[in-house]
């Protein structure tokens, strides 16, 4: 259950902003834009999100309803064309991080397999296509690399090349790791979290500076990786 979106409660969520582009902290169960279900989304609390400019912010990409993280938004029409542009050209780097149900045999790798709907009438409904030869297909690529492994559990970052509907689940239930939580490509049961987290984006929004990093905190129901040694206490 997430807390009331009131102003405020939104207001923290915000990891960035300047003139042209918001970055929030989505909580895991709110859809981004409404769906075939019906109900609450984020989409119905931009207004919030103005800070005195006449139009509100555009959600710029899309975030599962029970996926968490970081979540870019537009603050007017110029900077949404500008912000679309990147992400269609594949310049903004989308980190996350996620607990599989399993270990793969590697440490790294890139996951290349085509994603097709089941049923072009529900096309948010989707399978792997090794073959990409089913009605629908598009390529899909994803990096990968794991960063920590705990008993039958391993801790993932991945870095989708591609931006297909429920990719990231897709393609690691087809590797033979599903996401733990996922109840539509996993065997996990209805209600358990999903333990996928948009933990940072790379955007290199103006010409002449750095690219702009945001990370998102960890969520209360995602387990903490391991510290690290350099991060130890000394005993």
């Amino acid at each position: 259950m997430i807390p009331p979106l009131t102003p405020d409660v939104l207001a923290a969520r915000i990891l960035y902003r300047d003139a042209l582009m918001l970055v929030i902290d989505k909580p895991a169960g709110l859809p981004v834009h409404p769906g075939h279900g019906g109900g609450e989304t984020l989409e119905d609390h931009l207004d919030a999100l103005r800070f005195g400019l006449p139009a509100r912010p555009q959600i710029v990409h899309r975030l599962d309803r029970d996926t968490s993280g970081c979540l870019a938004l537009g603050r007017h029409a110029k900077a949404l064309r500008r912000l679309n542009g990147l992400f269609a050209e594949r310049r903004v780097t989308k980190i996350y991080h996620a607990w599989l149900d399993a270990i793969p045999a590697d440490q790294n790798g890139i996951i290349d397999c085509p994603i097709a709907p089941i049923d072009p009438l529900t096309p948010w409904r989707v399978i792997a296509d090794p073959e990409g030869l089913r009605p629908g297909a598009q390529p899909a690529q994803t990096r990968w690399q794991v960063l920590e492994k705990r008993d039958s559990r391993a801790l993932v970052e991945l870095r989708p090349v591609t931006g297909r509907t429920h990719q990231l689940r897709v393609h690691c239930a087809h590797a033979g790791w599903p996401i733990c939580g996922d109840a539509l490509h996993g065997s996990a049961s209805h209600g358990t979290p999903l333990l996928l987290h948009a933990r940072a984006l790379v955007v290199p929004l103006y010409p002449r500076r750095d690219p702009i990093r945001v990370e998102a905190p960890l969520p209360a129901h995602f387990p903490a990786p391991a510290p690290s040694p350099k991060d130890a206490k000394l005993c």
